[in-house]
């Protein structure tokens, strides 16, 4: 009896320390999908020493309306993207020129060396494009009906320069994407009864878009609806409701500049900032790396 009480005793011991050395197995050694998320997360880690973006464009890669006078949506995209990605230094250079329509800005292309150099070493191009082509377009009517007939002979016209800007932008690098931005209407809050002038500009945006859909490694970057009517009313702070309703100019869009009532203020280039960076969160495998 004796002699069966100890072996009950040692074979209890036994079984208890497999116990604890079982349940420290599973502590100390890492489960194998622990590995792999393990490897994973250094994967992300690895840092990449520099990324260049070549912008493009007219007023609004110039930054017009910024009142910090910093170069407007770039230096709030260049800090995003700085936030979100394992990169050193996220270089961005500004060729932006106020007042330039499509053509204009090939002429400065094929002149400027240093414009050229940059969209040569891009990872990325940013084009703002298209809005003084549609301002061009509308002025000799601005006094009477723009016919369909009219707007569309306009588009084929813009379609051509397009073709050749991008031809061009090809030519000096074939393989980074590019990612144009679309176009808004400042005027609507202020006109808001003459509904054509905002017809006119979902036309060109959807001309735009169509064009870039068709272009390789493009991305359209759509903007009217995130910004023509200002700020959405439920996500407004107590006090802004307050100054707007204080303010002889309610009606005016918060996102436009109030000294030409035309470019984006500060607030406006952090949402044009904001669509470039989700379109290339979107696409970022063609430029991250």
């Amino acid at each position: 009896m004796k002699h069966l009480t100890y072996h009950l005793k040692y074979v209890m011991f036994f079984v208890v320390m497999v116990i604890i050395f079982s349940t420290l197995g599973l502590v100390l050694v890492p489960r194998a999908d622990n590995i792999h998320l393990n490897n994973e997360t250094k994967e992300t880690e690895k840092r990449i020493e520099m990324i260049r973006l070549s912008a493009v464009g007219d007023s609004l890669t110039e930054g017009i309306g910024d009142t910090t006078k910093s170069g407007g949506y770039l230096p709030l995209l260049q800090k995003d993207l700085s936030d979100m990605y394992p990169v050193d230094v996220f270089q961005i250079e500004n060729f932006g020129k106020s007042g330039d329509r499509s053509d204009q800005i090939l002429k400065r292309l094929k002149k400027n060396e240093e414009m050229q150099q940059s969209v040569q070493q891009a990872n990325a191009i940013l084009l703002t494009v298209g809005g003084n082509d549609l301002l061009q377009a509308i002025q000799p009517k601005i006094f009477s009906k723009m016919t369909t007939k009219r707007l569309e002979s306009e588009k084929e016209t813009y379609y051509g320069r397009l073709e050749k800007l991008y031809a061009e932008l090809r030519t000096l690098n074939p393989d980074a994407p590019i990612y144009q931005l679309g176009i808004y209407n400042p005027f609507y809050l202020n006109f808001s009864d003459i509904t054509e002038l905002q017809e006119i500009v979902d036309f060109w945006n959807k001309s735009s878009q169509n064009f870039v859909n068709e272009q390789e490694n493009a991305y359209f970057v759509p903007i009217n609806d995130d910004i023509y009517q200002g700020i959405p009313e439920i996500e407004k702070s107590d006090d802004k409701k307050e100054a707007l309703k204080s303010s002889d100019s309610s009606s005016l869009n918060d996102l436009i500049s109030s000294e030409d009532t035309f470019h984006p203020n500060n607030l406006g280039y952090q949402i044009i900032a904001n669509a470039f960076e989700l379109k290339m969160s979107a696409t970022k495998n063609k430029w991250l790396k």
